[in-house]
């Protein structure tokens, strides 16, 4: 290009004429459209902003307000106070209303778990599967209680294709030498009531195997034994 400018004079002044033009029309191009340009950035950092101010200063103290509310609520439940863990005592919110109160807020969401279990112990197993069905673990350990928790109130409305469903999700925490040895034992005897003897099988020896020192692995033998297992 240089060589080919000095050979040709009037080539170097077509280039830079060339590059004056483009440059010109970017300037042109943005002349034209810097209103809508800055109108866009304004709205973007507008909305960064928002969203800073909104969970610095609205969010993060709800959510603080949230947990403080079910604080009593809490100890209800833990004393088997199931009533008034979901309906306050007339000074502290109970988990329904915190619920509402708090919308949108983790602990909210928290709440439909304590409600579901709440229910499934009253015996009201339709809002037990309402609340449980609501609540949201986001891959938290709790999630598998929640579960556990809701496949028990699918099979006391009689839907054991869900208590299935939900049993199988329960027993996600490899772990977990409580819950999940215990919710194996309850799918195997699903799969055995809806002669899925293999499936039965397979959960048995899991809890045999794996979980060898739990209390579902006391009788593990016999049941295999039963279903012609004799390994």
């Amino acid at each position: 290009m240089a060589n080919s400018a000095r050979n040709n004079p009037g080539t170097q002044q077509t280039v830079n004429n060339d590059e004056s033009k483009a440059l010109d029309r970017l300037l042109e191009m943005y002349e034209k459209n810097k209103k809508r340009v800055n109108t866009i950035v304004t709205v973007v950092l507008v909305a960064v902003l928002g969203y800073f101010t909104y969970t610095q200063w609205y969010l993060k103290p709800r959510e603080e307000k949230a947990a403080t509310a079910i604080s009593f609520a809490q100890r209800y439940f833990e004393m088997d106070s199931l009533n008034l863990a979901l309906n306050g005592d007339g000074q502290h919110s109970g988990f329904l209303k915190a619920m509402k109160k708090f919308s949108g807020t983790k602990t909210a969401n928290l709440c439909n778990y304590y409600a579901g279990v709440c229910y499934l112990q009253m015996g009201d197993f339709k809002n037990a599967v309402k609340y449980l069905e609501d609540f949201d673990g986001h891959g938290s350990l709790l999630t598998y209680a929640a579960s556990g928790a809701l496949g028990d109130a699918y099979m006391e409305t009689n839907n054991q294709k869900k208590a299935m469903e939900a049993y199988e999700k329960a027993i996600g925490n490899k772990n977990d030498n409580q819950l999940t040895p215990m919710y194996l034992q309850r799918l195997a005897l699903l799969c055995e009531l809806n002669n899925k003897n293999e499936d039965a099988k397979k959960y048995y020896e899991r809890i045999r195997d794996e979980y060898p020192q739990s209390q579902e692995a006391r009788d593990v033998e016999k049941y295999l034994g039963h279903l012609g297992d004799h390994d």
